[in-house]
């Protein structure tokens, strides 16, 4: 009895060995894969701020909390099980998903571009005039969400992408973990972005001339970082959803623009020393963000010249 229940005790052991492996798996898968997401989280994090734009400074943390809470919505509930599906029963489907989430990408990145060189701008934008505050915070946190939902599917179908791992519970517990760290992290610094003038703002009226002095850097700052934020915002666009058309095409078997970004990368990083992985990854990052631009400048067109769509800010 006794070498029976050391026999158990052993076979709990590898069993808790063996689980504590699988977690360290999905925890490393998750990290390796949420680091590929990078370019959209950030594309998310510079949006997100917009949304608070025109809104009473007492209502910017409660909404920025609904758009997070929608986001873990769109991200936990509703992708996540299409996500495991994806992957168990047609995982081929996942690059072509992939790839329209950057031809999105694309675009949204090639009409902000477009719109700051003085072409037409489509839909609300937040220079409209505000007659129904309450219904307007509805719109906008609304806004916010659906935009979240496609940022979300993106940062989803690239994290799985990226995913080696060999059941679908763990695949499951990795998105799940991806998922809700990206949105902690974005939301969070949404929220420390938009109220930091508000901090500054208190800090001009204390005694300190130090704290005064801190106070009113971080007053004249948040615009300039807020037009920062657009920039990074609409380079990460671009860049990430060039690069995943890059990709994509070479994993469907058109592999011109693979090659041509990758032997750009390889000669740059042949000719630069000491500064090749820098400068490498700089070039291909470049070549991914101009053909972002030019496929999402033709899509821009198609949709507003030749079908009418007027889209939504």
């Amino acid at each position: 009895m006794p070498s029976g229940l050391v026999a158990l005790l052993d076979d709990v052991a590898v069993i808790a060995r063996t689980a504590a492996a699988s977690v360290d798996d999905i925890a490393v898968a998750a990290s390796r894969a949420g680091t590929k997401t990078a370019g959209v989280v950030i594309d998310d994090a510079a949006v997100t701020p917009s949304y608070v734009t025109g809104l009473s400074p007492a209502r910017e943390l409660p909404i920025i909390w609904a758009i997070t809470k929608g986001s873990l919505f769109n991200k936990l509930i509703i992708l996540l099980p299409g996500a495991i599906l994806l992957s168990e029963f047609l995982p081929w489907l996942i690059i072509w998903i992939l790839m329209l989430g950057g031809a999105f990408l694309c675009y949204e990145g090639a009409e902000k571009v477009l719109e700051k060189l003085g072409g037409a701008k489509h839909g609300k934008t937040v220079e409209d005039e505000i007659t129904d505050p309450a219904e307007f915070e509805k719109q906008r946190i609304a806004g916010a969400v659906r935009t979240d939902l496609i940022l979300s599917a993106e940062i989803m179908a690239i994290t799985l992408n990226e995913l080696d791992l060999p059941t679908w519970w763990e695949r499951g517990l990795a998105l799940a973990l991806v998922a809700f760290v990206v949105t902690i992290v974005v939301y969070g610094a949404v929220a420390i972005i938009v109220k930091m003038d508000d901090v500054g703002l208190h800090m001009t009226k204390q005694d300190s001339s130090a704290s005064q002095s801190i106070g009113r850097t971080l007053v004249a700052s948040v615009p300039k970082l807020l037009i920062a934020l657009s920039v990074i915002g609409t380079v990460a666009m671009l860049w990430v959803g060039g690069g995943i058309i890059v990709h994509g095409t070479h994993e469907v078997g058109f592999h011109l623009l693979y090659n041509i970004a990758h032997g750009a990368e390889a000669w740059v990083a042949g000719v630069t020393g000491a500064l090749s992985g820098i400068a490498g990854w700089f070039t291909y990052a470049a070549i991914s963000g101009v053909l972002g631009l030019a496929l999402g400048a033709v899509i821009t067109f198609v949709l507003h010249n030749v079908i009418g769509y007027e889209g939504a800010h």
